[in-house]
């Protein structure tokens, strides 16, 4: 098996830079069945992801099945468990799971305590019926890594959570000395809530990769680049990833009207790894996080409350997957694994386009949601320059040429019809 590494501001496997392209299947162990479990697994596998972002413990508002497979006891059909009660049968299916999906060269990236699990975060407040109390922490967290540490996993100790309140803060201390006694050499990392920065100083420190969630709200997409630099900022120098960025096809959050589409998706992709949370990237499918069933409602529990979920032999075929596969394609051809923010370099639009360099300063990239023309400031007309069409996935050629008394580049609008990014080999 390989084991991820870090490296500076990026990821390592097998000796080689490592692109974190995960998909969000946080219901994996719970709800798919085996037959759909290996046809999901092909089908990312095809698309070239590597990790699979996955809940150790039911996800708190995953959709019903037929027949769901549950970690401990229960006798109302998994709102509430008896965390004193094993189930032996879900820890041999989910270890048969991950041996599948490591065989086919995912990463597995481990949730060990979502926050309806944790006492007074904003998910527990909402369905407090699974608090586990503090005496059983440590025999879950032995049970979770005891049963998954073969597969080499990253275990993610937080989920989608806050810490806005002492308890939290004091039970994934607890939950992170307890990973760090039963995986002592796994790497560890928090995913938090969305539109959310606040990783107290005490759980960054032990951190090893800096996970973000920019989130489904239409009115906080420029979080994918903020939220980014925010965390590029700190004190402790991590590699950074957008670990929920919008789902393709998710309602707008607290039940507005709209779904975020594949364009939006993209959007919030390129502007993460141009914000410098350019170790990797996630993506999510509405309907296949929480395998959403045809004629199904929606989960047992509304969360943030979104629009239903179309099935997910239905996700599992949107389009933007293949975007979110093109930019790890990318990141790995043109050397992309650690970009800083140079904004600076824009004369024009600086407000709405967005530019970065390699930290060697090799390349220089500008995303350009629209098909106009840029100008730089400075000379750059010596530059190897191209146009990478994101919808279309094929290089497009770019003119570039330098105004003496204006001291600027332009690089001219181009035949693109929709959003692209723009290379420039300055070295």
């Amino acid at each position: 098996m390989s084991k991820v590494s870090v490296e500076g501001l990026h990821l390592v496997r097998d000796g080689k830079p490592f692109f974190w392209l995960a998909d969000t299947i946080w219901t994996a162990f719970t709800s798919p069945t085996d037959d759909e479990w290996i046809e999901y697994l092909d089908l990312r596998a095809a698309e070239d992801f590597n990790v699979l972002q996955i809940n150790a413990l039911p996800q708190w508002d995953r959709c019903s099945v037929a027949n769901p497979r549950y970690p401990y006891a229960t006798a109302d059909d998994g709102v509430t468990f008896d965390f004193t009660q094993e189930v032996p049968a879900f820890w041999e299916h989910a270890k048969w799971q991950l041996a599948e999906a490591v065989k086919r060269g995912f990463t597995p990236a481990i949730v060990v305590q979502w926050s309806n699990y944790v006492p007074n975060t904003w998910a527990s407040n909402i369905a407090s019926q699974n608090i586990i109390p503090d005496e059983l922490v440590d025999p879950v967290v032995r049970k979770i890594c005891t049963s998954f540490n073969e597969f080499d996993p990253i275990y993610i100790v937080s989920g989608d959570t806050d810490f806005d309140h002492e308890e939290p803060i004091d039970r994934y201390m607890l939950v992170t000395n307890c990973v760090k006694k039963y995986a002592p050499d796994a790497l560890i990392c928090y995913h938090i809530k969305g539109r959310y920065d606040g990783l107290p100083e005490c759980l960054a420190e032990r951190a090893d990769i800096y996970l973000y969630q920019s989130g489904h709200n239409i009115t906080a997409q420029a979080g994918a680049y903020t939220l980014a630099r925010s965390f590029a900022a700190r004190l402790h120098k991590r590699p950074i990833i957008n670990s929920e960025p919008c789902y393709e096809q998710m309602g707008y959050s607290h039940m507005l009207y709209g779904r975020f589409c594949q364009e939006d998706c993209r959007r919030a992709l390129w502007l993460s790894l141009l914000g410098g949370a350019s170790a990797g990237i996630t993506y999510g499918a509405h309907g296949v996080w929480n395998w959403q069933g045809a004629g199904q409602g929606k989960g047992l529990f509304e969360g943030e409350g979104f629009l239903k979920a179309l099935p997910h032999e239905v996700g599992l075929h949107f389009p933007g997957a293949r975007d979110f596969g093109f930019a790890k394609t990318l990141a790995e051809r043109l050397d992309l694994f650690e970009l800083v923010p140079a904004q600076e370099v824009l004369a024009t639009h600086a407000d709405d386009v967005f530019a970065s360099k390699a930290a060697d300063g090799s390349k220089l990239l500008v995303y350009v949601p629209y098909n106009a023309d840029i100008r730089l400031a400075g000379d750059f007309s010596s530059s190897h320059a191209r146009a990478i069409d994101l919808a279309e996935r094929t290089i497009v050629p770019l003119e570039v040429s330098y105004d003496a008394g204006k001291g600027t580049t332009l690089l001219s609008q181009g035949t693109w019809l929709e959003d692209a990014v723009l290379v420039l080999d300055l070295a």
